[in-house]
């Protein structure tokens, strides 16, 4: 058990968008290695992103060159629909000084990590990972689960015989699982949508509740009461039912890899045309153009295009865009977002290696991830540290943690702690810990959203369009993020041709 004393030392480092309750900021990314005893806040402007949030008008410059297209975001949407974009001329826009967004990898003495998104499922993210030349690394391993101190493999599927409750609490989570694969999806998805979770939890043990409040926060950001029926039980029936099979794959750094090799195919040709930096305080339909002013380097530029994609969160889009229906206004207001830190453990010898996603209910952190688990079992490969990231979503209450430091730095001690406590046959303590902050990073499946709120929020607005994937939906995905930019490209082709 790691010492406390010990425990002081250990150096954490902080990374991620500081103005975490505004739309866009000077210099989001903050970087601070913070020593015990020495807590730094960065000394991030944030007044340009504040006044946006607030609803303020900026004095528009004219108009200084014009594109067929604008890309507004530089995450996973963004890259998609310039990569997909074709020979047109397009200009992208990127408030964080890095491309990637969520999907951003890091290294540390060249192992890779993830600083959000782990995995894509087959279907339309493999295809594209293997037109970009990469092949995606089967993960092949049901999620195991922490529970009271054990390590139970395929928690829902064989380790349903091994969980340490008494009888009639192994009986409950069997009839659980049994009762939830038997409900047909598709025929009842509207009803499903619109129940919440716990309308299917009644009469259960809270056990089974507790399992659940760990595992849809890390995946679609809310509580069972909070989680449409539709979403959860789509994901159990995939993970649990009798013809499952485990489709997902990923690399080390995660979906990081995807967005770096995404961002290296298109900047040969289009290096000049992707802006970081570049925070956008305004989007507005002209007659025969969109107009589009930004903040860079403390200078207001307003350039023109013929479409323009909004490949960012609706909480940012409804702030940007002048003029949107009143409807869509409102539709893209209800979709809420949490709070959530990575916190990367890194270590100098092996401490977990059981599983490659693990579910931990009862903790600070729900799940953790082995960052190298694609590769571990190579012969060539003789890692010198070793990586943890713990997932570690909070409730929207908590947000103003991040806005110092010293805030973010006590959600990763916690973080550590309960990790010690959770892998108790561990020695090693990390020798670093990175926190990747992030404050509106994942939409919450909330009941209704899918069937009623995305499809308004995605209507082609005149000659603006909306990927993301809090356009797509039902949960956040690249999967969600790649459609959304293939829909919205799809769209803007047809309004040009239109024009």
């Amino acid at each position: 058990m790691m010492d406390s004393n010990r425990r002081d030392f250990i150096k954490y480092v902080v990374a991620g968008a500081l103005a975490v309750g505004c739309p866009g900021g000077l210099s989001q990314t903050a970087r601070a290695t913070i020593e015990p005893g020495q807590p730094k806040l960065d000394s991030e402007d944030n007044t340009i992103c504040h006044k946006v949030r607030d609803g303020a008008r900026f004095k528009r410059p004219s108009v200084s060159s014009t594109y067929e297209l604008i890309i507004i975001g530089g995450g996973i949407s963004g890259l998609v629909a310039a990569y997909r974009s074709g020979n047109c001329d397009f200009l992208l826009l990127e408030k964080e000084p890095h491309l990637g967004g969520n999907a951003y990898a890091m290294e540390y003495e060249n192992c890779a990590f993830a600083t959000g998104t782990a995995y894509i499922e087959s279907g339309i993210a493999v295809q594209l990972a293997r037109e970009l030349g990469m092949e995606p690394l089967p993960i092949n391993n049901w999620d195991g689960s922490i529970i009271k101190g054990d390590f139970i493999p395929d928690c829902w599927g064989s380790g349903l015989d091994h969980l340490p409750y008494r009888g009639p609490v192994r009986d409950s989570f069997r009839n659980f699982r049994d009762r939830i694969l038997k409900i047909t999806v598709e025929r009842r998805a509207k009803e499903l949508d619109n129940l919440p979770f716990t309308h299917f939890l009644r009469g259960y043990p809270p056990e089974i509740k507790e399992w659940w409040d760990c595992f849809g926060p890390s995946n679609w950001g809310a509580l069972a009461h909070e989680t449409s029926s539709l979403v959860a039980i789509t994901a159990f029936q995939a993970f649990a039912g009798p013809n499952r099979n485990d489709d997902r794959f990923t690399w080390p750094g995660g979906i990081g890899a995807l967005s770096r090799r995404l961002v290296d195919t298109l900047l040969p040709k289009s290096d000049e045309r992707m802006l970081k930096g570049c925070t956008a305080v305004a989007v507005e339909n002209e007659k025969d153009a969109v107009n589009v002013t930004y903040m860079h380097q403390g200078e207001l530029t307003t350039v023109a295009a013929k479409a323009v994609i909004m490949a960012t969160p609706k909480y940012i889009t409804a702030r940007l865009v002048v003029g949107l229906p009143p409807a869509q206004l409102e539709a893209m207001r209800k979709i809420r977002y949490v709070p959530y830190p990575v916190v990367n453990l890194l270590y100098d010898k092996p401490v977990f290696d059981k599983g490659y996603d693990t579910w931990c209910p009862g903790n600070s952190f729900t799940d953790v991830i082995v960052a190298d688990w694609t590769i571990r079992n190579r012969p060539d490969y003789s890692p010198k540290f070793h990586i943890l990231s713990c997932y570690a979503p909070m409730r929207e209450s908590d947000r103003s943690l991040f806005l110092s430091d010293a805030g973010t730095i006590e959600v990763a001690k916690q973080v550590v702690r309960d990790v010690t406590k959770t892998l108790p046959d561990t020695q090693a303590e990390p020798i670093e810990v990175h926190i990747f902050r992030r404050g509106h990073p994942m939409f919450m499946a909330k009941p209704g959203n899918f069937t009623h709120t995305l499809p308004q929020v995605r209507k082609p607005f005149d000659r603006i369009f909306f990927a993301n994937t809090d356009s797509q939906g039902p949960i956040s995905t690249t999967t969600g993020a790649i459609q959304a930019a293939e829909r919205a490209i799809d769209e803007v082709a047809v309004r040009l041709k239109k024009a």
